[in-house]
């Protein structure tokens, strides 16, 4: 029985709501369930606080609820204390690594992610991008649904000539001494450079655009060369992230297709035609008007990003379509899903921005051009190196282990730093602060899970749900089962808004009670049967400390 679904089902009888926001009280005080009525409060036309008082007297108790309690502007419930346990504990046991999954959608859902340019390697905003698009991808399928995650690969335009232009004038037919991408950013920064002091560069890059759209054969040697670099390194870091894409779109390939569906919606007169330029009129829906051909026929990001959405939902028969970019480009998805719905595709309503903030450093903001990002791959090395030192102060191990443990803590604090916050703030990225071993961070939560396998290894036997569930009597242990019974209904809400951060606080909050219990209450005791429920709880408490991390992209190391 899911105790959350119980309770959704009994205040069914009374109202109706498409969502019912059931909350887990910090205070266990307070009861295992609460209920705001602030929802209601509109519906009623009355105070949150009368309406908690009259559900009170309506919901009965029974089997599974031993009390219900108006509290304020919360209707609170009180559970049968051994069935919660049982339930959760024996539901646990048996679906280990499944546990938490659930069949709630079956959409087919495309995932676009990390979008790079072709002209410097991954930064820090790609990564949030990256560790944010891994775990919404994952999150989705654990509540049913089918998703495919695709990458588009920004390959042309005026800032991939600004390197290549570089490479030109001071290469010296120079190969890679470094990795590919980092040495192509090399030379976009260069480029930047040497503008400051020859603003004609500006043009040049243009012309060089120009030259690459009419098929110069030098241009287009070069560019495929730079191109390949960046791309190498590119699957480097990858890797580095497990990200595997399943389709990957090129702007080199697809940008004409966007120029023929934007003549031909011209041509039908949904789209308007000033100065010789092609433009999507959209002030009366107060966005600002959006030009799609230039008045010379050269085409803008719109333009494949129009023939782009088609083709995701053409290739996939996809029910949903996910775009994971920074909020610096919210106008131009305001923009875009506007221009297809007034180009006729009735799935332009299921286009979705999922808008995140930027990542700033202590030192301040980062800028490309400047030099000043934090490259990925540095980014990695440095928190892989913070790690080693903190493993180094508590074990001597040797050096594949300490490689290993450094790279899955080191990584997994990274992710988890980037994730706990919601995807829509603007967030400083602190290395030292990510990888403390205490506090809300990626660490805290896998020394847990780790000190977790350590009991369970110290007991030296296999763990049994067969136990005495009327044992589990402490406040500190029904905390933590009743977290545990929440866990499916985290991943849903985590899953429905888009937001990884919700499952991050949980499984600090789980942590943190895990602990409370583990200082509280005694594991391996005297007494056999309680023992045995207790190292129940930690095998469960394991378990979806592994899932929840998973499903942020991180390891579950047994040793830390």
């Amino acid at each position: 029985m899911d105790f959350k679904l119980f309770i959704e089902k009994e205040l069914k009888k009374h109202f109706k709501l498409k969502e019912f926001p059931i909350e887990v009280p910090k205070d266990s005080k307070m009861g295992d369930f609460a209920f705001p009525c602030f929802v209601l409060a509109k519906e009623f036309k009355k105070n949150p606080v009368e309406i908690a008082k009259e559900l009170a007297g309506k919901i009965k108790q029974g089997k599974y609820i031993s009390e219900v309690k108006a509290i304020g502007p919360y209707l609170n419930f009180f559970v049968n204390k051994q069935l919660l346990s049982e339930n959760t504990l024996r539901k646990i046991n048996k679906e280990q690594e499944k546990y938490g999954e659930q069949k709630l959608e079956a959409q087919k859902i495309v995932i676009e992610y990390p979008a790079p340019n072709t002209n410097k390697p991954l930064h820090l905003g790609h990564v949030r991008n990256m560790v944010l698009g891994y775990s919404i991808s994952k999150l989705l399928r654990a509540i049913g649904n089918k998703v495919h995650e695709v990458d588009l690969v920004n390959d042309r335009g005026v800032h991939i000539c600004k390197s290549m232009l570089a490479y030109k004038k001071w290469g010296k037919n120079e190969k890679p001494k470094i990795k590919t991408d980092h040495f192509v950013g090399k030379y976009y920064v260069k480029f930047a450079q040497e503008a400051k002091k020859n603003p004609q560069l500006e043009t040049e890059a243009q012309d060089m655009l120009n030259a690459w759209e009419k098929g110069d054969k030098e241009t287009l040697q070069l560019w495929k060369k730079m191109r390949n670099w960046a791309l190498k390194g590119f699957d480097e870091t990858f890797k580095t992230f497990d990200i595997k894409n399943e389709q990957v779109y090129f702007e080199s390939e697809i940008y004409t297709k966007g120029k023929e569906l934007v003549l031909k919606a011209h041509k039908a007169k949904k789209l308007s035609e000033k100065d010789g330029a092609i433009v999507a009129e959209l002030e009366q829906y107060k966005i600002p008007d959006k030009i799609l051909l230039r008045s010379d026929g050269t085409a803008l990001y719109m333009t494949q990003d129009i023939y782009l959405a088609q083709k995701k939902i053409e290739d996939f028969k996809a029910d949903f379509s996910i775009y994971v970019v920074g909020n610096e480009q919210n106008l131009h998805f305001r923009q875009l899903f506007k221009i297809l719905e007034l180009l006729g595709n009735k799935w332009a309503k299921k286009c979705y921005h999922l808008s995140y903030g930027m990542v700033n450093l202590p030192e301040g903001k980062m800028k490309s051009r400047e030099g000043t990002v934090v490259d990925a791959d540095d980014l990695v090395k440095e928190i892989v190196e913070l790690a080693k030192k903190e493993i180094k102060a508590r074990h001597k191990l040797k050096k594949i282990e300490l490689e290993r443990r450094a790279f899955q803590i080191g990584m997994g604090a990274l992710r988890f730093y980037l994730l706990k916050s919601d995807p829509v703030k603007d967030i400083t990225y602190n290395p030292k602060e990510s990888i403390s071993f205490e506090g809300e961070t990626g660490p805290y939560v896998q020394y847990a899970h780790a000190r977790c396998c350590s009991i369970l290894e110290k007991y030296g036997k296999k763990v049994s749900a067969n136990v005495s569930f009327d044992l589990l009597i402490e406040e500190a242990e029904q905390k933590v089962i009743t977290l545990l019974e929440n866990f499916s209904s985290v991943i849903e809400d985590s899953a429905k808004h888009h937001k990884p951060s919700i499952l991050a606080h949980y499984l600090i909050e789980l942590t943190q009670s895990f602990n409370e219990m583990y200082h509280n209450c005694q594991v391996i005791s005297d007494g056999k049967e309680l023992t045995k429920a207790r190292i129940l709880i930690v095998d469960c408490v394991r378990q979806v400390l592994e899932n929840g991390l998973l499903l942020l992209g991180i390891e579950a190391p047994r040793q830390m």
